[in-house]
């Protein structure tokens, strides 16, 4: 996904001019404690025998095909066809083509070992505007994608949605429309009773903080909304939503067990110095960018975001919601890809507090400080904070735009990647031996695709897309995380 830009604000290859554009700074140096030298040894980061090692994808990022089959247009269509919003004019239109070339890339996670496939299903190739009719040839799609994920032994995880909204449904108010819950918990039910009886395992929603910010608050993502108060609007929506989709899921796929959770972006924050004051704002960061989705799961109530009440009334919460937010989810996801800074900011109306993304170790194309001590600080915190749930990293990556040598095309040497992920999955393996229950571990991104408002400028992939014939050719860090999970161990 665009992680990327999401997890603060927009953050291109130029990185500091984009944070400074939407009020972040990227000029905080602290100490480099957390730099790429991995906290455990390479060779003692092992693994449970059970781990599932897998890649991560999204429908819009992929796909193509846009309006085949009896597609209905998504908010993702129209935000990519209008001019000025994303980088070069770029379009989802055939992305990765995966549509017509899902069995090929199966083929190649298979080629990787891996064990786990997380993908997302396009709600406007169920309900083309979001509400009535079943499109059959949507659903026979992904029943397709699910019994070829099957058959090459990889689990498929299924995340429910991914940001494309049907545009008829944003015409209706999108997200900040409270009645969209209840037609988001319809559409999740019927993916779970015609693809439950396969899939076992769902995450509800990716980044509910992403999408609702970014989409109604910041504007950079679609639907391109610039109105802190829609922000807001819309996520007590998606609580509500996330809820009722759960009841749902539960109740359609009756016939075989499902583990449903969330996959949440997630960041550790750092207090800018020792005060009271950072301290405070560094916890209210947390409460908002973490855990405002999961919180409200577990516990049925908001954490302590906010520095007046007026957000609550602004969400117009309602008698009962908390009982319709609060559900057993079965596991928690972390997408993972940088810390923040947090100081207090009594100027911030809202949270009071300013967010700075440091760039103390290197930095990834995307402008995005590589910061591995990161994935220990955030997954060990949730592990404490929820009383030791089950954890998945359904999304951890970055972006370089290392392409096939010139004498040699079927190489694509990146060893910055490969880099990152030993920093990334020693802390893992560290938090795992500290206690935490994770169970799997989701590389984003299998192929380099539609990188949301960034086009195709950012490649996150294992596996290098040539954008104008769909060539796909392994990179080397590719090779090598296929022999991490052959292994379960990084000392390969």
């Amino acid at each position: 996904m665009n992680r990327r830009q999401f997890l603060t604000t927009s953050l291109a290859a130029a990185g500091s001019a984009a944070l400074i554009h939407h009020g972040l700074s990227a000029s905080y140096a602290p100490g480099a404690e957390g730099l790429l030298v991995p906290a455990a040894d390479l060779g003692n980061a092992h693994f449970p025998s059970n781990f599932l090692w897998g890649t991560a994808t999204a429908s819009y990022q992929v796909e193509g095909a846009w309006k085949e089959d009896g597609k209905g247009e998504s908010i993702w269509d129209r935000f990519a066809h209008t001019t000025g919003k994303v980088k070069g004019g770029d379009t989802g239109d055939v992305a990765c083509d995966s549509y017509n070339r899902y069995k090929e890339d199966i083929a190649i996670m298979k080629q990787l070992n891996m064990k786990s496939c997380r993908f997302s299903i396009a709600w406007t190739r169920i309900q083309p505007t979001g509400t009535g009719e079943v499109n059959q040839k949507g659903l026979d799609f992904y029943s397709r994608f699910v019994d070829s994920l099957l058959a090459a032994n990889i689990r498929p995880m299924c995340t429910v949605f991914h940001w494309d909204l049907p545009q008829a449904l944003e015409d209706q108010g999108g997200w900040p429309n409270r009645d969209l819950y209840k037609h988001f918990a319809d559409y999740a039910g019927i993916v779970a009773k015609h693809l439950g009886d396969r899939v076992n395992t769902w995450a509800i929603f990716n980044e509910p903080w992403v999408f609702t910010n970014l989409g109604y608050y910041l504007g950079i993502h679609a639907p391109g909304k610039k109105d802190y108060k829609l922000f807001l609007k819309a996520a007590h929506t998606v609580n509500l939503a996330q809820g009722e989709a759960f009841r749902a899921m539960k109740a359609a796929s009756s016939k075989a067990p499902s583990q449903i959770g969330s996959a949440y972006s997630m960041s550790p924050p750092e207090p800018a110095t020792e005060s009271e004051a950072d301290k405070a704002a560094a916890d209210r960061y947390h409460a908002i960018n973490n855990v405002f989705f999961l919180e409200t799961a577990i516990h049925g109530r908001y954490p302590k975001a906010f520095v007046t009440d007026e957000a609550h009334e602004v969400m117009a919460i309602q008698p009962g919601d908390d009982k319709i937010m609060q559900v057993p989810l079965d596991w928690v996801g972390i997408n993972y890809y940088n810390r923040h800074i947090i100081s207090n900011n009594p100027d911030d109306k809202w949270t009071g507090f300013k967010d700075e993304m440091p760039t103390v170790g290197p930095i990834t194309y995307m402008g995005w400080e590589v910061w591995p001590k990161g994935i220990y600080d955030i997954v060990t915190r949730i592990s404490k904070e929820y009383n030791r749930p089950i954890i998945e990293i359904t999304e951890n990556g970055c972006s370089y735009l290392d392409g096939p040598l010139p004498e040699d095309p079927s190489r694509v040497p990146d060893p910055r990647r490969t880099e990152y992920y030993q920093g990334h999955l020693a802390e893992l393996a560290r938090a795992i031996k500290d206690g935490a229950d994770v169970r799997g571990y989701h590389a984003w991104s299998l192929l380099d695709n539609y990188e949301w408002a960034e086009g195709y400028s950012q490649r996150f992939g294992l596996v290098y897309v040539d954008f104008r014939d769909q060539k796909r050719t392994i990179k080397d860090s590719g090779h090598w995380y296929g022999k991490v999970a052959a292994a379960n161990r990084l000392d390969v």
